[in-house]
């Protein structure tokens, strides 16, 4: 099965080359960075890492990711993780295995459940991470362990979601509206590291809480659309 592996980067120059290298060439058939309106040389080091690199202007977490997954040639399967050295590439095959044994159709990694290095995730962004998922498990009834960015789905699967949410709210949209189509979705245990630099969003206590509410807003939004859809 042929897999697309789709990278969002906001100035991640100085990890970005260290990433797009350790994705398993054995196992994935191309690899996309999306440039989200990088100032640095983000987009330079992706290219000559061996990325196919893509801009996309329009700033937003998910419109990073829409547009990799767009740009895509035709995959089977696609992969998203981040650029920013956290997520550990070697373990895609982990990701995708689920998918190709057919007992899954979308799988999220979970940070929570495996090795979480020190300093990699802080107190107010495991707080925030452990809402989310609490709602999301009593909205949609679904068994996941976290909301992380490192996931595997069908391309068919997720064109078919028809993802609209362009900011932070993104990978809670896609669990939304994969548990309300009957998708089977699965947490599989990731090693998670720290990353290089600072980051946009758990960086700050600020940057946590503006997700977070991001993240709560969409998954309630979904929730009571599919109500309203019912009652009608």
């Amino acid at each position: 099965m042929k897999i697309s592996v789709v990278i969002p980067t906001l100035n991640e120059e100085h990890a970005i080359g260290e990433v797009v290298l350790a994705v398993p060439a054995d196992r994935v058939d191309e690899i996309i960075v999306v440039d989200n309106g990088s100032t640095d040389d983000t987009a330079k080091q992706a290219s000559l890492a061996g990325a196919r690199v893509v801009f996309e202007p329009r700033r937003g977490y998910g419109s990073a990711c829409l547009a990799g997954a767009k740009a895509a040639a035709d995959p089977d399967v696609i992969v998203f993780l981040d650029g920013d050295r956290s997520d550990d590439p070697r373990q895609i095959e982990a990701i995708v295995d689920p998918l190709f044994g057919n007992q899954a159709d979308l799988v999220i990694g979970s940070r929570i459940r495996g090795v979480l290095a020190k300093g990699a995730m802080p107190i107010h962004a495991r707080l925030g991470n452990r809402l989310i998922v609490l709602l999301l498990r009593l909205l949609y009834g679904v068994k996941i362990t976290d909301i992380g960015s490192f996931r595997a789905i069908g391309a068919g699967s997720l064109f078919e979601l028809d993802m609209r949410e362009l900011t932070y709210g993104w990978p809670v949209e896609m669990v939304a509206k994969a548990a309300r189509k009957g998708l089977r979705i699965e947490s599989i245990p990731i090693n998670y590291r720290r990353r290089i630099g600072k980051s946009k969003v758990t960086g700050t206590i600020r940057g946590t809480v503006m997700a977070t509410y991001r993240m709560l807003f969409v998954a309630l939004k979904h929730r009571f659309k599919a109500d309203g859809a019912k009652s009608r």
